[in-house]
């Protein structure tokens, strides 16, 4: 699976991309912007979007995907539950807390709706 994950904290994003999604390719940006530029020319199965980003909200990119007509997962990946109800909100399929990230795999599943 091809996966688009958004997020600023770099160190965070590479244990992600390292350590629980081993198995697909990952593209790590970290603004709304890169990410907007980057949907514009390639096509991405899955989207992890943190809230909290350094040019707005994860919320916006959200919006954006829907309102595009993006088919694919977006799960909402933000530290505090208030990111992750607005990321919801906004149309993201699925939340994955990060202190609970261990479990993407089965959200990303369960989000596609593949049986475990």
């Amino acid at each position: 699976m091809r996966i688009l994950l958004v997020e600023n904290h770099q160190t965070f994003a590479e244990i992600v991309a390292t350590q629980f999604l081993t198995e697909h390719e990952v593209v790590i940006l970290s603004k709304v912007s890169e990410a907007l530029s980057r949907l514009r020319e390639s096509t991405f199965d899955a989207i992890l979007v943190d809230y909290d980003l350094d040019d707005g909200k994860g919320s916006e990119l959200v919006e954006w995907l829907r309102g595009s007509g993006f088919g694919g997962v977006v799960v909402g990946v933000s530290s505090h539950h208030e990111g992750n109800q607005a990321l919801l909100r906004a149309g993201a399929n699925s939340v994955c807390p990060k202190a609970e990230f261990q479990n993407i795999s089965s959200v990303l599943k369960a989000a596609l709706g593949v049986h475990l």
